[in-house]
């Protein structure tokens, strides 16, 4: 395998994984800044607030992912019309959702404070943070479709810039409105607001630059071509239906922890930054994968596909098993940092084993979304999540149930392993019929 194709990889992953970086450090800074003000319920509707923004933005993850693998099997054939074409037809996708967000922002709020059980002053500040935020949607959704067209371009450097402006303006932003103009909880949500618009700028004025060294022509024709709108539609279709199972088992897996008590849950949610920690990692180089595989399809280049497959795995797994070191030399050690509460932390190394075993047990799950969603294979996507979810996972937590938190660890695993091997059952079906470069 030569070294070019390892360059390669690295060429993407590398500032995606920094891209990654930027976020966790965001969220720091919003807990900094709120968490100096004179009260704590400001903190709790910012941690509720932006919460529910996670969840309502990762369910339309597929805005992102989508675009990537149509945008870099297009560059791959070197169809310039249709990598336009199809960046419009996901902008298009994006304000329409993003308009429906907001025109249903009042019922979105009431199930999602219906659900999260919090004080009056926490609800009453997260009420305010939520109704400045969701004015955020348009930009937010349409920054998802600048990454995914980046990274479809087989540029990373693209959405590094971005999330780069993104969170520094939000940084700046949160400072000036909290600690300069005296804001509190609308301070913050306004601060990302104004930040997500920066960064639709920003990448409208990138994007312009990129499409300058590919000549091409924006064609109404092609853009509403209703083949192609609703390939995108089925597309992304079943990408959501996958990251809703996705989003439901990690919510079920939270709320069963909070039948424990709170010290296992609070122990269980340290325990998840260690997973989290993990994806920032492993994303990147499934990132890698998505643009690769992507434009070898277009090229309909097998020894290409192969050796993106190969490269983007070497290093998942060494990536992988890093992880697995790290987390088993120095693993009470970040517990430590990430409490000061004893009894938590106690709680936290019982189950620590869990997480040190789960970066070889969830990898695979990882490099193989980024082959299906480079490939475009979504309804594959779709069903290896369904059946890892309801003929996997929830069956593995009712029949573990009686050893505690630790069944309900060993259930998450299950559940990280079936959809790694489920995807590579399907991936080895789809191999054999040719479906690839049918």
């Amino acid at each position: 395998m030569s070294r070019y194709a390892h360059t390669d990889v690295w060429r993407l992953a590398g500032p995606m994984i920094l891209s990654n970086l930027t976020i966790p450090v965001l969220g720091m800074v919003d807990t900094a800044v709120v968490g100096h003000l004179s009260e704590p319920f400001y903190l709790g509707a910012v941690a509720i607030g932006a919460l529910i923004f996670s969840f309502i933005y990762w369910a339309f993850g597929f805005l992102r992912m989508g675009t990537t693998g149509q945008i870099a099997q297009a560059h791959g054939r070197m169809d310039h019309d249709e990598t336009r074409s199809a960046l419009a037809r996901a902008f298009s996708l994006a304000l329409l959702l993003a308009i429906i967000l907001i025109a249903m922002q009042w019922p979105i709020h009431w199930i999602a404070m219906s659900l999260l059980e919090a004080s009056a002053e926490v609800e009453l500040h997260a009420a305010e943070y939520f109704f400045i935020r969701i004015w955020s949607a348009p930009a937010s959704l349409i920054n998802y479709v600048v990454i995914g067209w980046f990274l479809g371009m087989q540029n990373a450097r693209g959405p590094l810039y971005l999330l780069l402006i993104i969170n520094i303006t939000n940084i700046l932003l949160d400072l000036l409105f909290v600690w300069g103009f005296g804001m509190d909880v609308d301070g913050v949500a306004l601060a990302s607001v104004i930040a997500e618009y920066f960064g639709v700028m920003a990448g409208l004025w990138l994007i312009s630059r990129e499409l300058k060294k590919y000549p091409g022509r924006w064609l109404k024709a092609q853009i509403f071509d209703g083949a192609k709108l609703r390939q995108m539609l089925v597309l992304n279709q079943n990408i959501f239906i996958r990251t809703l199972c996705l989003i439901f088992s990690f919510a079920f897996f939270t709320a069963q922890g909070a039948k424990y008590g709170d010290v296992v849950l609070a122990a269980n949610a340290v325990l998840m930054n260690f997973q989290t920690f993990m994806a920032y990692g492993l994303d990147g180089f499934a990132h890698a994968a998505e643009a690769l595989i992507g434009k070898a399809i277009g090229k309909r280049d097998k020894q290409q596909f192969t050796r993106a497959i190969h490269t983007a795995a070497i290093w998942s797994i060494g990536v992988a098993v890093i992880f697995v070191l790290l987390y088993g030399m120095f693993g009470t050690w970040l517990i430590n940092l990430l409490t000061g509460i004893e009894a938590v932390r106690s709680t936290a190394y019982l189950f620590l084993t869990w997480v040190i075993v789960s970066p070889v047990l969830s990898v695979w799950s990882y490099l193989f979304d980024g082959i299906f969603i480079g490939a475009t294979r979504s309804a594959e996507m779709r069903n290896t999540m369904l059946v890892s979810t309801f003929l996997c996972f929830l069956p593995a937590w009712y029949f573990l149930q009686p050893l505690g938190n630790h069944g309900l660890w060993a259930a998450l695993m299950v559940f990280m392993a079936a959809r790694g091997i489920s995807m590579a059952i399907s991936y080895r079906s789809l191999q054999r019929r040719g479906v690839f470069f049918a």
